[in-house]
């Protein structure tokens, strides 16, 4: 009977270390994912319409030919107009039908002016067209002096004002055109929405890129800026200071502008090139929000190939 119930135990020993094992290979590797996660971002802008002031009507006051005055003159002011039955007491009903007619076309025209001027009739501009825009780079870690520059305009940077989101903009996107020797991936994308349902189309992209990091530990959002305490210590204590092959540093550049602005297909390093370019000339006066996003942010993080293909199957090789 005890021979039997150590044999049983026995059975049991071998399926029960092979099932640790797995488990923890399988944890200890969850870790070192969840550890790769840093992230780096600077962003603001507001979604508001643009207004845009119509000056105030003027009136000038000329005689009309019986000895009157009638308004007229420049601005947005209708000319006040009679037919000469009316004014002669002839014409009855006809005469008044007559010129309900003529005010109602001049009406319409007027209205017609404005709205192809953008303009509504409070003087404000119509509601734009509004272009949302992404450009992803993945580029090889030894392109370490990318991750400083990027570190260096979060701290900086005035995040609260267009042209300081404008220089934002130009600056990120210098700093990744400095690099085409160690450009790997690419992708993008551009949508065209009404004003309406662009913070919302912009705002979800935000969020499914900064949804890939565990931390944000390093932000610069409408001026307001944080820094986490690097905490990602490598083997023995130290800090890993190389990059091993096959680790790589992923940047998106988020944006939204007024009017239209069309993105190539990237497929190629050219095609990147002139959509980087694109995307940095988008001038203060249309820029509504941006967005720049990095990975791994943390000295000493990585980002995998494994990362890559699991958080961005969108990116091509170029």
């Amino acid at each position: 009977m005890q021979k039997k119930l150590t044999a049983l135990i026995k059975s049991f020993i071998k399926p029960l270390l092979i099932v640790g094992l797995v488990l923890s290979l399988v944890l200890s590797q969850a870790d070192g994912a969840l550890a790769a996660r840093s992230g780096g971002r600077i962003g603001g802008g507001s979604f508001r319409a643009p207004t845009r002031s119509m000056p105030a009507p003027s009136r000038s006051y000329r005689p009309a030919p019986s000895g009157g005055y009638y308004p007229g003159g420049g601005g947005f002011g209708l000319p006040f107009i009679m037919p000469y039955p009316f004014i002669m007491g002839g014409g009855g009903l006809f005469s008044i039908l007559i010129f309900m007619a003529i005010a109602a076309f001049l009406v319409r025209s007027f209205r017609s002016a404005q709205s192809e001027d953008g303009l509504d009739g409070l003087g404000y501009s119509a509601a734009p067209a509004v272009s949302v825009a992404k450009v992803q780079v993945g580029l090889l870690s030894e392109a370490r002096s990318l991750q400083a520059d990027l570190n260096s305009i979060a701290n900086r940077a005035d995040t609260n004002t267009p042209a300081g989101l404008a220089q934002v903009l130009q600056e990120s996107t210098l700093a990744l055109m400095r690099h085409p020797e160690y450009w790997i991936y690419a992708g993008g994308e551009t949508q065209q929405t009404k004003l309406e349902a662009a913070e919302n189309q912009f705002n979800r992209l935000a969020l499914a890129e900064r949804s890939k990091f565990t931390a944000e530990t390093l932000s610069n959002v409408n001026n307001v800026l944080k820094q986490a305490e690097p905490a990602l210590p490598a083997a023995g204590g130290a800090l890993v200071e190389t990059a091993a092959p096959g680790e790589y540093i992923v940047v998106t550049m988020l944006v939204a502008t007024q009017g239209k602005l069309v993105l190539p297909t990237i497929n190629s390093t050219q095609d990147l090139r002139q959509a980087l370019g694109q995307i940095g000339a988008v001038s203060s006066d249309n820029l509504m929000a941006v967005e720049i996003l990095w990975t791994p942010q943390a000295e000493g993080d990585t980002l995998s190939s494994d990362d890559v293909v699991a958080e961005y199957p969108n990116l091509k090789l170029i």
